[in-house]
């Protein structure tokens, strides 16, 4: 598969989506030292050290090409230049055409439906620049703004998995969501 990379920023009415900067620790750190964000995240809230790791890495998941490769985007309000979140794409499988979608938010611009604009964005370069075939999503059930993020995406729910495996010490359920390109395209057409 020949990498895919985006032209930068990418501009939705409210938000600019761009590969993280140096620039970004603060407001990142913002969110990331929460322990209410880490709650149903593989990691645990950051000290400020934390974060400068995990920027360092994002700072090289801007293109999709092989397996594992990844685009993260720093998710800016327009309005006053504020980093409030992330989104990503994961390039799963080359020969199965997957990927998966992730995303993380500052609670502070939680109920704006600022998620579902950016994660709109992370589909789209899934289905229309990689060429993908499948993105899925997962969360613990007990996320209901995850789940329910995907579904306002128009993912549907495929499985719901209990105690597949152990999650910060204790048996853990997750919840898998997943679109088909045509999905994607009946329901947003090509130019989204």
């Amino acid at each position: 598969m020949t990498k895919k990379t985006p032209t930068y920023p990418i501009e939705t009415e409210r938000l600019y989506l761009r590969p993280f900067q140096d620039d970004d620790l603060a407001e990142l750190h913002a969110f990331y030292s929460r322990p209410d964000v880490a709650r149903y995240l593989y990691w645990e809230a950051k000290e400020l050290e934390g974060t400068r790791e995990s920027l360092i890495l994002k700072k090289k998941r801007t293109q999709l090409g092989e397996t594992d490769s990844a685009v993260i985007l720093a998710v800016i309000l327009k309005e006053s230049n504020v980093l409030i979140g992330e989104v990503m794409i994961f390039l799963r499988s080359t020969e199965n055409r997957q990927g998966e979608i992730g995303f993380v938010f500052n609670p502070a611009y939680h109920g704006r439906g600022y998620a579902t604009e950016a994660a709109k964005v992370a589909l789209r370069l899934g289905f229309e620049t990689a060429k993908l075939h499948r993105i899925y999503g997962r969360c613990d059930p007990r996320n209901t703004g995850s789940y329910k993020l995907m579904e306002r995406l128009g993912m549907r729910r495929e499985a719901h998995f209990i105690h597949n495996e152990i999650f910060k010490g204790e048996w853990g359920d997750e919840l898998h969501y997943a679109m088909l390109e045509n999905e994607w395209r009946a329901r947003y057409g090509s130019d989204t």
